[in-house]
């Protein structure tokens, strides 16, 4: 019954804050359309086929970063030096701007605020039976291993191959931190993380927000 109420709850507060957000960031919206449609050619947004909850895959939203056609051009790990970035690209990555319209999948019910980042489909083939737990929750915008690698871009810089990279120094700890997450998330939980991410996004550490359970999952 409690698990029930926290997730109408979480329900609730995704469609009141991504509504409240797409209106009050409209303006940005255009104004990143028009520069990103100006700058290089190739559509607007760029719609990445994710795993979602029940292993249901969907279209996770972004405003394009690289060139047209780059997903057919290297691999879904995208290193902060990747050639396949454009000058504007390079830009929204910095300061999370590609992923404003995910509030769009939020409204759809496809993701929530907070929960494990969404995995494309041959990432999730390769889950134990222990980590597909991650799948029984909606996927988030934003979760532990997000504030944690928010410098992924730059832990990848120089890579030959950022796919293995990505495996070999980030993807077991991202797990983690998403099992983490699943096993004790709360309302109080979810907060904390928007807050750090809030922190994380203003340049500072976001650290003192996690305490108790949450500290080992800074």
């Amino acid at each position: 019954m409690k698990m029930i109420a926290y997730l109408l709850a979480k329900r609730l507060f995704d469609i009141f804050l991504a509504g409240f957000f797409l209106v009050l960031l409209s303006p940005i919206f255009l104004i990143v359309a028009l520069i990103i449609k100006a700058s290089s050619p190739g559509p607007v947004f760029y719609g990445g086929i994710r795993a979602g909850q029940g292993g249901r895959l969907f279209r996770m939203l972004k405003f394009r970063t690289m060139i047209a056609n780059a997903d057919k051009l290297g691999g879904s790990s995208t290193p902060e030096d990747d050639p396949r970035l454009t000058r504007v690209g390079r830009f929204l990555r910095r300061y999370k701007l590609d992923e404003l319209p995910q509030f769009l999948n939020v409204l759809l019910g496809e993701m929530s605020f907070v929960g494990p980042r969404p995995q494309v489909e041959w990432a999730t083939k390769l889950y134990t039976d222990e980590e597909k737990v991650l799948l029984s929750v909606l996927p988030g915008i934003t979760d532990y291993a997000s504030i944690r690698f928010r410098n992924e871009g730059e832990i990848l810089r120089g890579s030959s191959d950022p796919d293995r990279d990505y495996f070999e120094k980030i993807a077991s700890e991202k797990i983690r931190l998403g099992l983490e997450y699943v096993k004790n998330r709360s309302l109080k939980v979810d907060l904390r993380i928007l807050l750090a991410t809030v922190c994380a996004l203003a340049g500072q550490n976001p650290d003192w927000i996690f305490n108790g359970n949450d500290k080992e999952s800074k």
